[in-house]
């Protein structure tokens, strides 16, 4: 198989508690990763000789920063592979939107060059490979919902009821590494179980009603008015709640007619996407 296309899954932050700092600099903290049917398109094109490049130009991403590049050379060089390919990233994911989108393009490319360049390399081996790419490419690797822990890393299989998500995304670009030098920002939230989790969340609709907090949302609603201005808007709506480092705010429902008819209500000009809950990432089985 020498042409292939995939979805890179983007993803929510259902909490994100942050619960110290390494002597290294990097940031503790526990979340639940929720993957979602909408996302990014990735094509590639196996070639015979070692060439990776990319064949059309990402907007806001520089070859030099593009993550599927760079996942593409580290698996190469990795697993001393002759082959190479030609990649093509449709871009729906918006940028510092906090859904993980270069992450996710980052693992897919792990993943479905593991199938196409035929290396047989397990997840395992991925995952380990993922950790120089990113704090969540590991997640996307793993493929399943997941309690995540460490610096993102130490991962747990969870099963989260499926649900609906509006998404909307202000007409902002959050730096993460910004937010997480800020003075301001709570490092010392109470380490939980993730039976606390699954608890909160039996019987209700999972997403931002269930459960704990995202502990940099209100530092980034300081910063950003344009955040603060989406979660104002729901307060009167729905429960809501901003992920990863932002910018993108989201609300869960149990059916897609309820997130329509909120999106149907937001004002002019914002950008919003409702998208399904997923159970597995898919390209799942091309590690094992």
């Amino acid at each position: 198989m020498s042409d292939f296309s995939c979805l890179a899954p983007a993803k929510l932050n259902l909490f994100l508690h942050i619960t110290g700092r390494r002597a290294d600099g990097y940031h503790l903290l526990q979340t639940v990763f929720q993957l979602l049917d909408y996302g990014d398109t990735l094509h590639f094109k196996v070639r015979a000789d070692p060439t990776i490049a990319r064949v059309a130009a990402v907007s806001g991403v520089s070859e030099a920063s593009d993550l599927t590049l760079r996942a593409a050379r580290t698996l190469q060089a990795y697993a001393g592979c002759p082959l190479g390919v030609e990649i093509k990233v449709e871009k729906r994911i918006p940028l510092g939107a906090g859904l993980g989108g270069g992450s996710s393009d980052a693992a897919s490319t792990l993943l479905a060059l593991n199938r196409l360049w035929e290396l047989n390399l397990s997840r395992a081996q991925l995952q380990d490979l993922a950790v120089s790419l990113g704090a969540d490419v590991p997640f996307f690797v793993f493929g399943y919902n997941a309690f995540a822990q460490g610096i993102g890393e130490q991962l747990q299989a969870v099963e989260l009821p499926l649900g609906y998500f509006l998404v909307v995304t202000p007409a902002v670009q959050v730096a993460t590494t910004e937010i997480f030098a800020t003075r301001e920002l709570t490092r010392d939230t109470k380490i939980i179980k993730i039976a606390d989790f699954l608890a909160a969340q039996r019987g209700s609709a999972v997403g931002a009603d269930g459960f704990g907090r995202n502990d940099m949302q209100s530092v980034v609603a300081r910063k950003y008015a344009e955040v603060a201005q989406v979660l104002d808007w729901f307060k009167a709506i729905a429960p809501a709640r901003m992920t990863g480092s932002g910018a993108s705010v989201f609300a869960a429902f149990h059916s897609r007619e309820e997130a329509l008819s909120v999106q149907a209500a937001l004002p002019d000009g914002w950008h919003s996407e409702i998208a399904a809950s997923l159970e597995s990432h898919p390209l799942l089985a091309f590690a094992s």
